[in-house]
C-alpha cells in the first residue's frame, strides 16, 4: 500500500495523536486530521490545535451534534435499543456518522485511504470499516494496531513514543483509562477497570456526582414526545442536541445513568466497561412511559422482540446494513402514536418514571376502573374467554399429557 493523503479518523486522545505521527513516519504521506464533533465538548479545539502541531496537513472539523442527536441517537432510543440489557450504545451509535463524516472528507479533500485509532481487538475496527466500505466499496483502510508496522502494542509503548515526540496526551500512567465522550455517554476502559472485581474511581467520573453525593431532595422532570422523539424539557422546546445536553446536566447532577458492566465483544471476548450515560438513561425511562398509554398492546411486542436485534446490529456496526433498514422502517411506523409526556423522577442514581399522559391515550380509566364503569366493560365476557382459551389446555388434560405439579 502506497496512500499519497490519509484522512484519519482523529480525537486527540492517545491513539489518534500518537498515529498521525506514525502514518507520516511509516508511509511519508499527507495526513488530513478529521475531527467529527458529537459533543466531545471542550476536547475539540485543543484536539485541533494538537493536530497541527504534530503535522497534519489540513484539520477538518465536521459538526454533527444535531444529525448525531436527531437520526441516530433518537433512532436508537425509538427503538427501545439496549445492548445487552444494561449498555445504551453510546460509543457504537456515534461510529456509523463518525465514519460516514470520514468518506465525505475523503471524497472534499481527494484523499485515497481512511485511517482510525481503534485496536485489533476491540468493536470499533468493524463499526468504522463496515461503514466506510459500505459507503465507499473500494476505499483503502489503514488499521495500525493490525499494520505489521505497528510495534506500539502497549499504552505504555504509546505514552513512551509521545514523550518522544513532544506529543501532549490525555492518560497518564497512574490513570491510563481509554474514554470517550460524546453527547449521549463517556466510556471508560483499561488500567484498573480490567480487572472486573476492582471497583471504579470515583474522581473517574466526569458528567455526574456519586450518588451518595447527590442532592438529598428529588427532583421531576417533564419530557414531551412527538412521535417517539423527544421535542421539549419541562415544557421547553429544544434542538435535538441541546435537548439531551440539559437532561445530561439535569440527571448527572443526581448521579444517574452510571452503568459498570462487562459486555460481550463482537469479536469474541469479553470487555469490561464503565459508562456515564446520564440524559440517555432519563429518555429511555421517559419513552417507555409514554409508549406504556400510546402504543397498541401487539405493535410493542412485536417492536419489543426486534430490539435486541437492532442493538445488536448497532453494537456490531451494522448500522448501513439492509436489514437495519428495514427494521428502522418498522420501528417508525410504530412510533407513530407515541405522542405525549413522561415526568421522571431523579433521586440519587435512580431516574424512576412518575407520570405519564397523552392527548390520544389507548389507556381508559372507564374500562379499567375497579370502580363503577358506567357500562364501559361486561365483566361477563371474560367468562366465554377464559373457557376459549382454557379449551386446548383441557383437551392436553383429557388425552393424558398434563403432568401434575
Amino acid at each position: 500500500m502506497n496512500p499519497k493523503k490519509i484522512v484519519l479518523a482523529y480525537s486527540g486522545g492517545l491513539d489518534t495523536s500518537i498515529i498521525l505521527k506514525w502514518l507520516q513516519e511509516t508511509y511519508d504521506a499527507e495526513v488530513v486530521a478529521y475531527i467529527a464533533d458529537v459533543g466531545q465538548g471542550e476536547e475539540t479545539a485543543p484536539a485541533i490545535e494538537k493536530a497541527k502541531a504534530t503535522g497534519a496537513s489540513q484539520v477538518v472539523v465536521k459538526d454533527l451534534r444535531e444529525e448525531f442527536t436527531r437520526d441516530f441517537v433518537f433512532g436508537a432510543l425509538r427503538a427501545n435499543a439496549i445492548y445487552e440489557g444494561s449498555y445504551l450504545l453510546g460509543t457504537s451509535v456515534a461510529r456509523p456518522i463518525i465514519a460516514k463524516g470520514q468518506i465525505e472528507v475523503l471524497r472534499e479533500t481527494g484523499a485515497d485511504t481512511v485511517s482510525h485509532g481503534a485496536t485489533g481487538k476491540g468493536n470499533d475496527q468493524v463499526r468504522f470499516e463496515l461503514t466506510c466500505l459500505a459507503m465507499e466499496p473500494g476505499v483503502k483502510i489503514i488499521a495500525p494496531w493490525r499494520d505489521p508496522n505497528w510495534k506500539l502494542n502497549t499504552r505504555e509503548k504509546m505514552m513512551d513514543f509521545a514523550a518522544e515526540h513532544g506529543i501532549p496526551v490525555p492518560v497518564t500512567k497512574k490513570k491510563p483509562y481509554s474514554m470517550d465522550r460524546n453527547l449521549l455517554h463517556i466510556s471508560y476502559e483499561g488500567g484498573v477497570l480490567e480487572d472486573p472485581w476492582n471497583e471504579p474511581d470515583e474522581d473517574m467520573f466526569q458528567l455526574s456526582v456519586s450518588p451518595e453525593k447527590a442532592p438529598d431532595t428529588p427532583e421531576y422532570v417533564e419530557i414531551d414526545f412527538e412521535q417517539g422523539t423527544p421535542v421539549a424539557v419541562n415544557g421547553k422546546r429544544l434542538a435535538p442536541h441541546d435537548l439531551l445536553a440539559e437532561l445530561n446536566t439535569i440527571g448527572g447532577r443526581h448521579g444517574v445513568g452510571r452503568v459498570d458492566i462487562v459486555e460481550n465483544r463482537f469479536v469474541g471476548m469479553k470487555s469490561r466497561g464503565v459508562y456515564e450515560t446520564p440524559g440517555g438513561t432519563i429518555l429511555y425511562v421517559a419513552h417507555r412511559g409514554v409508549e406504556s398509554i400510546t402504543m397498541d398492546r401487539e405493535v410493542m411486542l412485536e417492536r419489543d422482540r426486534m430490539s435486541p436485534k437492532i442493538a445488536q446490529l448497532i453494537y456490531n456496526g451494522f448500522w448501513y446494513a439492509p436489514e437495519m433498514e428495514l427494521l428502522k422502517a418498522f420501528v417508525d411506523k410504530s412510533q407513530e402514536t407515541v405522542t405525549g409526556t413522561a415526568r421522571v423522577k431523579l433521586f440519587k442514581g435512580s431516574a424512576t418514571l412518575a407520570g405519564r399522559k397523552a392527548e390520544r391515550t389507548l389507556y381508559d380509566p372507564k374500562i379499567s376502573t375497579f370502580e363503577e364503569d358506567e357500562g364501559a366493560y361486561d365483566q361477563t365476557d371474560a367468562t366465554g374467554f377464559i373457557r376459549l382459551n382454557a379449551l386446548r389446555l383441557r383437551v392436553r388434560n383429557k388425552a393424558g399429557f398434563f403432568q401434575q405439579p
